[in-house]
């Protein structure tokens, strides 16, 4: 009787129930009720991952955990210097700087130069660039001990909020404390918090963009979950709060002005309404576009029709998602104005003429992705430059690499489209959606990007991952219940390798020289690591090991290394080594015509070499690539100061000071070749010019003050010569001029003093000790005389 009574009241419903697997029972889990046909496995299996071998946690205990081992993995970055990209997008960035425009940070990109220029990388990202002021106004300069410091808490952050979003993705409600599957979640967050190929986002500061990214993003994800409404949770949403995901797109748009991954959460969050939130699996979605021609349901097309409110609302709130994304893609393109400037070195296989290679390299580098995400031990902080060569044989073993790749894709996919509905079936998906989808814009699928692989693209890619992971270690406990013991040490070791491997990973990046020398250990091949170990040699004054590297650099990548060339160059020219250089040089415009900078130093070796016509030609050059170039201006001065062209050697120094109005040696020669032509007054106009812009300039003194001598303005000339000394007391021919003064003025005693301390400083100047004995000399009569 009491069967009878259930049967009746169920009259109303009809039930098609399909045989799938949950924690080892059959279950019926799916059912078409009204106008919606979803799967209501994951309400049945509420309890899915209780068999994983992991503590069940309250929410705040599981953020604690999160929190503690995120930090513990990058504590060790904190005393890490600016290294790297650090320099050109923090320390080198004017926009960082204080005395900057704050209406600048959003005119210009990631690095500091104007968005319209040729030379721009268009990486607009103007939230990270103030979030890098910030930390200069509060550790008062360029301290990086306050940039890491940011970017740990800030990937703290980031994985205690991945708790909630790993809770929702795997069983769709997450109301204040209440989450599903503690377990898994708990073991999501922990993949993702502990990953090793993190490192390059956290240790480097410039990662900063992918932090703040990944904040906003899981905001936004949040947001649109959030803005759902679900009466029952076997239900799909009937409708939504619009206020909630407009706010979510919001949080989008500033996620995107942290890096352009950031609009890729629309993708994830269309994801989640389909899969998780509405419950539709593949299979529903083919039959009822009429695509799927397995089990047939004759009214599946009727019960997911345009009428049914929850589809009504799910088509609304993909338009607002649709054109969302659209007009963010549209505005982001404005701002670019054109797509960047990238080299076939940056990226070669996006170069190839041929769309088989294309499309068998940029495969490779996909599974190469996939590998660092398995095994993170085979990490570099660049991968261009031969790092990676190309694949363009039919015999190149690496293809193997890209077949095993497609084939265990095609596996994944197969599994996620065509097992019957479960939980599994949905974590599955919807974990291949959450690493696709944000891995999007380096797949050089829409737009060719300016790198070959970049770790820091799979800062938020990871997650997804992290949840295929946890479902893999989650259906072996399943499937067998007494393996757990053996899962619980493959967790752990998992975990602990890569806690070891993150502490290892953040040494490399302490320095320069421990970054770079760690690149050859991956990429031994790669010019680019060659050269910037040359560039740090150079600061240290190892100048052997710069000239080994650079010449390794060179013979590497023989068509892209004008870089090394220009660099090499100069070395040999202060050695003496003028031939080499200038072929060097040469080399370096062949290969680059529009290299300004090596025109100009191939104009400097010129004119050393007396090839006047031939500097000036090489100076001109360089004007023409670059027209606002205040240092080939000064040098261009230079050169007509040896071929005596007085009034062309002025108005190049008067264009180099006016393009930098703090270009002192402009200045200075300025106001020098005017006090040698007798125009006195002018030079003295220019020198109160110039101590506008550099109040605290010690040569701008020393040439006003020799004015003023030849003027007989002693008094003034004297007040000058001792502002210039006390600005730079250790300067020989400041003393020495300053005792030349007093020797004319006739106040011996203060020259002699000056001549000696010039002497002191510098025992070897003829000048000042023939000047001295001259002195001497007077002295000595003065006495005979008396």
């Amino acid at each position: 009787m009491m069967l009878n009574r259930n049967n009746n009241n169920y009259t109303q419903r009809r039930f098609h129930p399909k045989q799938t697997f949950v924690n080892g029972r059959h279950v019926s889990n799916t059912f078409e009720n009204n106008n919606h046909v979803f799967d209501w496995s994951s309400h049945q299996a509420s309890k899915w991952d209780s068999n994983l071998p992991v503590p069940n946690l309250s929410f705040r205990w599981a953020v604690v955990i999160v929190v503690t081992f995120a930090f513990a993995c990058y504590v060790n970055s904190i005393p890490g210097t600016f290294v790297f990209d650090d320099l050109e997008a923090v320390v080198n960035n004017k926009d960082v700087l204080p005395g900057s425009s704050w209406f600048g940070i959003f005119q210009n990109d990631f690095w500091g130069k104007k968005l319209y220029k040729k030379e721009s990388h268009k990486s607009y990202r103007p939230i990270p660039v103030l979030t890098f002021r910030l930390n200069y106004w509060l550790s008062g300069g360029l301290n990086p001990l306050g940039f890491h410091i940011t970017n740990v808490l800030l990937h703290m952050l980031v994985s205690a909020m991945s708790l909630p979003v790993c809770s929702i993705l795997l069983g769709g409600v997450f109301k204040g404390y209440n989450w599903n599957h503690p377990r898994a979640s708990l073991l999501c967050s922990l993949l993702f918090a502990v990953h090793p190929v993190h490192t390059e986002s956290v240790s480097a500061i410039v990662g900063r963009a992918d932090l703040l990214c990944a904040v906003l993003f899981f905001s936004s994800f949040l947001l649109y979950v959030s803005s759902l409404k679900k009466d029952n949770p076997c239900h799909p949403p009937r409708s939504f709060n619009t206020n909630k995901l407009l706010l979510s797109m919001l949080a989008c748009m500033v996620s995107m002005l942290c890096k352009e991954q950031g609009l890729t959460v629309i993708g994830l969050c269309s994801a989640y309404d389909i899969l998780v939130a509405c419950r539709l699996t593949p299979q529903n979605i083919f039959r009822a576009v009429g695509i799927y021609t397995g089990h047939k349901s004759s009214n599946m097309k009727d019960k997911m029709s345009a009428s049914s409110p929850w589809i009504q609302s799910l088509l609304k709130r993909h338009f607002i998602l649709f054109t969302s994304g659209i007009a963010m893609a549209t505005g982001r393109y404005l701002i670019m104005g054109r797509p960047p400037t990238f080299q076939p070195v940056d990226n070669p296989a996006s170069f190839s003429e041929s769309l088989l290679v294309r499309i068998i390299n940029y495969n490779y580098v996909y599974s190469l992705n996939v590998w660092l995400l398995l095994q993170p031990s085979w990490l570099c902080f660049d991968w261009a430059m031969g790092c990676i060569s190309l694949i363009q044989s039919a015999t190149d073993p690496r293809l193997l690499a890209v077949l095993l790749f497609w084939l265990s894709l095609a596996t994944i996919l197969y599994k996620a489209i065509y097992s019957p509905p479960s939980q599994n079936q949905r974590v599955l998906t919807i974990g291949l959606a959450a690493m696709i989808i944000p891995f999007l814009p380096a797949t050089n699928i829409f737009f060719r990007v300016g790198f070959v692989i970049a770790e820091r693209v799979l800062y938020l890619p990871s997650l997804g991952f992290a949840i295929i992971v946890t479902l893999g270690f989650n259906c072996i406990c399943n499937a067998k219940p007494r393996c757990r013991m053996f899962i619980l040490i493959g967790i752990s070791c998992l975990l602990s390798s890569h806690i070891l491997r993150c502490i290892q990973r953040n040494h490399d990046w302490l320095t320069e020289d421990s970054l770079y020398y760690s690149g050859l250990t991956v990429c031994p091949n790669n010019a680019k690591v060659h050269y910037n170990i040359a560039k740090s040699a150079v600061d240290k004054g190892n100048i052997e090991e710069a000239i080994f590297r650079y010449r390794s650099a060179i013979q590497l990548s023989p068509n892209y290394g004008h870089n090394a060339m220009n660099n090499l160059a100069n070395i040999l020219k202060d050695r003496g080594e003028m031939t080499e250089a200038e072929l060097l040089l040469k080399s370096a415009v062949e290969i680059r015509p529009e290299f300004a900078a090596a025109w100009m130093n191939l104009g400097i070796l010129q004119a050393a070499l007396k090839k006047y016509d031939q500097a000036e030609t090489s100076y001109l050059t360089a004007l023409m690539h670059r027209r606002k170039y205040p240092d080939c201006y000064f040098n261009l001065g230079n050169l007509f100061l040896d071929l005596h062209r007085h009034d062309d050697a002025l108005q190049a120094w008067l264009n180099a000071s006016s393009l930098q109005q703090d270009h002192a040696q402009a200045w200075s020669n300025t106001i020098l070749l005017l006090d040698n032509l007798g125009q006195f007054e002018t030079a003295e106009s220019v020198a109160e010019e110039a101590l506008k812009h550099l109040p605290n300039e010690a040569s701008i003194y020393f040439a006003l003050a020799n004015v003023y001598g030849k003027s007989s303005r002693y008094e003034d000339s004297e007040k000058n010569y001792q502002k210039a000394i006390s600005l730079n007391p250790n300067t020989a021919f400041y003393h020495g001029n300053l005792g030349v003064l007093y020797h004319r003025w006739g106040k011996h005693k203060k020259a002699e003093q000056q001549y000696r301390l010039a002497l002191s400083i510098h025992p070897e100047t003829p000048n000042t000790q023939d000047n001295l004995r001259k002195l001497e000399n007077i002295k000595a009569k003065h006495k005979n005389n008396l």
